[in-house]
């Protein structure tokens, strides 16, 4: 099976000295992919701000990103993405899996492979927009390395750069989202198109503006660092675990 790992903030350390560097051309550019490989098993790492986290969430390439995987064979993605805390379903410092987003973008970014013309027209169904399988063995992978996890949340997703406006929070509170970041809709829609199994997985690193009684304050890096280390090791497992009917 081959599988890949999509990460932002805080990822660039989960690449290692031993991934092998592709750069892949596809119909809407380049994209740089790490390989690793384990037993009979391939390992894809994507950046999606780049190396070095040079390119801001509304300019990120993703159709290009997710083209590479689809074209590498990736049959099975899992996102990790830094959110801001508007709920309590996911504190800041802690973990969880998510299960449904709100897409607030606005249309400022390529969000579909289906232009019309040549690329004609579909409309993908977002009933379920996350893998129910990858949830499961997330789920079951954070009980065996006694992780806690929320198994479920909303994500709503901004355009940015910026960050959100006060008012802006408590009104995607209302909506019933329970954290905020800025680009995981955008990667599960042309996931969900190009029939690559898809799961996100969020750690917070704030509360959303508003909620904070500081003002805007982020979690250390130290225990970021740890964080993601600990939700890198969980996402592998639940990647490594092989089904004999995989599927949403």
């Amino acid at each position: 099976m081959i599988s890949a790992i999509i990460g932002g903030t805080g990822c660039q350390r989960i690449v290692g000295d031993d991934a092998l560097r592709h750069e892949i051309s596809t119909p809407y550019g380049l994209a740089v992919v790490f390989e690793r490989k384990r037993g009979d098993d391939t390992l894809y790492l994507l950046l999606r701000h780049g190396e070095g986290h040079v390119v801001p969430p509304h300019l990120v390439n993703y159709r290009a990103n997710i083209a590479a995987l689809k074209q590498l064979g990736v049959t099975q993605a899992i996102g990790i993405y830094a959110v801001g805390s508007i709920t309590s379903v996911v504190l800041p410092g802690t973990l969880g899996i998510m299960d449904q987003f709100i897409d607030f973008t606005g249309g400022g970014r390529e969000a579909t492979f289906f232009t019309g013309n040549g690329s004609g027209v579909r409309h993908i169904p977002m009933v379920a927009p996350f893998s129910s399988r990858l949830r499961a063995a997330l789920i079951k992978e954070a009980a065996r390395m006694s992780i806690s996890i929320a198994t479920k949340g909303t994500y709503v997703c901004t355009n940015g750069p910026r960050l959100e406006t006060p008012a802006e929070i408590g009104m995607f509170r209302r909506w019933g989202a329970d954290y905020v970041g800025m680009t995981a809709a955008t990667e599960t829609i042309l996931a969900n198109e190009t029939g690559i199994e898809f799961a996100g997985t969020v750690y917070s690193i704030n509360w959303a503006a508003g909620l904070d009684a500081e003002g805007l304050s982020f979690i250390e890096d130290e225990i970021s660092d740890r964080i993601i280390d600990r939700l890198t090791t969980l996402v592998e497992g639940a990647l490594s675990v092989t089904f004999a009917q995989p599927g949403h």
